[in-house]
């Protein structure tokens, strides 16, 4: 009951902020909730012990299957992409998967980084599919409504919104029963769980479909925002700001990686606009900073701080 009457505080707010905001402040914080949806699908595999350098992959998928409906198939409906966008990832996801989920430790890490690095060639080498420079996408409808002209990121907020906002809900209520006690067996003790009768691979499997799919439902969300996909979206890097986002906020709550996506935009417009040359070194020297005074991410604090209470 009071993570629904949160998540509909969360989500007025966010329609708020949606309609009356302006433009520079909704893209970003359309930004902001397609990177802590992606991380939120990490922060599912980190219950189990896993991380994974590759979530780019289906950020990137999730990006170009909505920009082909777009580009190529000429549909314009931002709703239809979007959830083009999840499904194509979580597809991927679920064939990779049966191989993935065999691995733990730094080769399930690997793995899912060469898969991505894997789709980053192709695309760069794909002249179909824009080469290294990308292509274009516009969306005129939500749910078969018309946009105005001018209204369309204000939408993508609020779809997003909605869309962060109940996968957040049902993720929660999904790790707060049994399964998120047999996923963290998993993570504390595979063998166990084994000899309980369980299956650890059939646990990993299903967190990484899931995983997937809120990467590409991100992707897709992110492109929708930017209205153009290239393949940096599949690079490592992109991969690597996932993870960083993950460890700065922590694993404790779903809200988590909602707030560290918005510090992390912070950070790096600031970063950027006052450190051109060295805004890389600026969240270097943060990732330290967390790691050594915060190993728990910054919702440690707000943890702390409700306990104290």
């Amino acid at each position: 009951m009071k993570a629904a009457i949160v998540a509909l505080i969360v989500l007025a707010g966010l329609v708020g902020l949606a309609l009356t905001a302006p433009q520079w402040l909704v893209f970003m914080a359309t930004l902001v909730l397609a990177k802590g949806v992606v991380v939120l699908g990490l922060l599912v595999l980190m219950r189990t012990g896993l991380v994974s350098f590759g979530q780019g992959l289906y950020f990137g998928i999730g990006a170009y299957a909505a920009a082909l409906l777009s580009h190529h198939w000429l549909v314009a409906d931002a709703a239809m992409m979007m959830l083009a966008g999840a499904m194509a990832a979580a597809l991927m996801a679920a064939l990779l998967g049966l191989l993935l989920a065999s691995y733990r430790d730094i080769f399930f890490a690997m793995l899912s980084l060469a898969f991505s690095m894997i789709l980053y060639g192709l695309l760069v080498k794909s002249a179909a599919l824009g080469s290294t420079d990308g292509f274009n996408l516009h969306a005129r409808t939500f749910l078969g409504l018309a946009l105005p002209s001018g209204t369309e990121r204000r939408a993508f907020l609020i779809a997003g919104s909605a869309c962060a906002v109940a996968a957040a809900v049902l993720l929660h209520a999904l790790f707060g029963g049994h399964w998120g006690r047999l996923a963290t067996a998993v993570r504390d003790n595979e063998l166990r769980v084994s000899y309980l009768g369980a299956s650890p691979y059939r646990v990993v499997y299903i967190n990484y479909v899931i995983a997937g799919a809120l990467a590409g439902l991100g992707g897709a969300l992110a492109a929708l925002a930017v209205g153009h996909v290239d393949p940096e979206m599949a690079y490592w890097t992109t991969s690597g700001e996932f993870v960083f986002i993950a460890i700065l906020g922590g694993t404790q709550s779903i809200l988590a990686p909602f707030m560290a996506a918005a510090i992390f935009e912070a950070l790096r417009t600031v970063a950027s606009q006052y450190a051109p040359n060295v805004w890389q070194m600026s969240l270097g020297l943060a990732m330290l900073a967390i790691i050594m005074f915060l190993p728990a991410g910054l919702w440690s604090l707000v943890e702390r701080r409700r306990r104290s209470a």
